[in-house]
């Protein structure tokens, strides 16, 4: 009997999905916060002792989560046949066949594969103040940047904790008192840098972007995120959930030379002043839903948008309608609510098996259909890597 090769094994995927490749769900560890058990897994799922707490999934991952302690594979995504069996993971699928899942052409302009992850963010406390160097930085470990973006899912319980730290007071720039967080970093035994920052609501069914180089805690809501597929970080927060938490964490993405040389100081240049100290920074960065007209049976929204680095919509089909879409390329979806079919496959919220898809190029580009099948609202959401839509633009405010 022979062994299909990786890809024949992608095409034979393909066939069996008419060009959509179902997904099993990713479920990652932390180590930092404890869950906030919003997944709808059984209690003893969530605490996986040494490794930490369930507290995120992994959408249409082509990442590897950079645990401390955790499998091989943690974070990526597999790909499922019709029988709901793993086959492959998507990050061999889309490197076995980039030009069958992603098109060829785009396949061609963007070699680093499909260049974004989405995640459910799950937390049942305050994600400690830290920040994501930019490029110029984390390129120096073979890294990539990690430009990400928030949205808050209505109907769910918020948490203790529904706000986010962003940035830090603007006299800090005005007045070029850059060293006023050094103490913090050196001293690492409180939370007290928190005063220096400000914090907004997580209003449900809005959100926000935060480039790399912007400090930031995220808060307890339950959040969908789209982000660059990278998973660097610096902390900057000792104090968080009632303990200390490692400095190693600080020192994350800096390479030795660099700590043994600068010390703590080393880690502030990853922080982009100027976006920081927005005084529009609310306004510059807060994300609501913005209309995209459609077919009529459905509506859809904007929900990440004002770069060109990802993309991702909201889409509600009622019950009994059917939503015809078009779109520019490659994209993965999460069910979020309701059920139906997705290009023919079965789907239905709140079913990790059966919440997950990968639409490929081919298909997406082409009419598609999206039926409700159900007595509710079929919501649905969709994550795009970087060029292949032209979304709209915050205005920006300026001083």
């Amino acid at each position: 009997m022979s062994v299909s090769s990786p890809r024949q094994l992608v095409e034979e995927l393909l066939n069996d999905g008419g060009g959509v490749l179902r997904l099993a769900p990713a479920f990652v560890a932390r180590d930092l916060v404890p869950p906030g058990r919003r997944f709808g897994l059984p209690e003893d799922a969530y605490d996986l002792g040494e490794r930490g707490f369930l507290c995120e999934r992994w959408l249409g991952s082509t990442t590897k989560a950079d645990n401390r302690i955790g499998p091989d594979d943690e974070g990526l995504s597999r790909v499922v046949d019709s029988s709901g069996r793993p086959r492959m993971t998507l990050r061999d699928a889309v490197a076995a066949d980039p030009g069958a899942i992603m098109g060829e052409a785009y396949a061609a302009s963007h070699p680093q594969g499909l260049g974004r992850l989405a995640k459910l963010l799950d937390y049942g406390a305050r994600i400690p103040y830290h920040i994501h160097p930019p490029q110029r930085f984390a390129e120096l470990l073979g890294r990539r940047s990690k430009d990400e973006a928030y949205y808050f899912p209505s109907g769910v319980d918020a948490g203790p904790h529904p706000e986010t730290f962003f940035g830090v007071h603007p006299w800090i720039v005005r007045e070029g008192a850059y060293d006023v967080l050094l103490p913090y970093l050196v001293d690492w035994d409180s939370d007290l840098i928190l005063r220096h920052s400000r914090a907004e609501l997580q209003v449900p069914d809005e959100g926000f972007q935060v480039p790399s180089g912007v400090l930031h805690g995220p808060g307890t809501a339950l959040t969908v995120e789209l982000q660059e597929d990278s998973d660097v970080f610096a902390m900057f927060q000792a104090l968080n959930a009632g303990r200390i938490i490692s400095k190693e964490l600080l020192f994350h993405d800096v390479r030795p030379a660099d700590r043994e040389a600068h010390g703590e100081r080393f880690p502030l240049n990853f922080v982009e002043w100027e976006l920081n100290g927005d005084p529009y920074f609310y306004e510059n960065n807060h994300l609501s839903p913005q209309p995209i007209a459609t077919d009529g049976g459905g509506a859809e929204w904007w929900i990440f948008y004002n770069t060109p680095k990802f993309s991702g919509k909201k889409l509600v089909v009622p019950p009994g309608g059917q939503h015809t879409a078009t779109e520019n390329g490659v994209y993965s979806i999460l069910v979020w609510s309701g059920a139906g079919r997705y290009c023919g496959l079965d789907v239905r919220g709140g079913d990790a098996d059966r919440d997950e898809l990968l639409v490929s190029h081919a298909v997406a580009a082409a009419p598609h259909t999206v039926e409700n099948t159900g007595d509710t609202d079929l919501v649905v959401f969709k994550f795009f890597g970087p060029d292949v839509n032209e979304p709209p633009s915050i205005k920006r405010f300026a001083g």
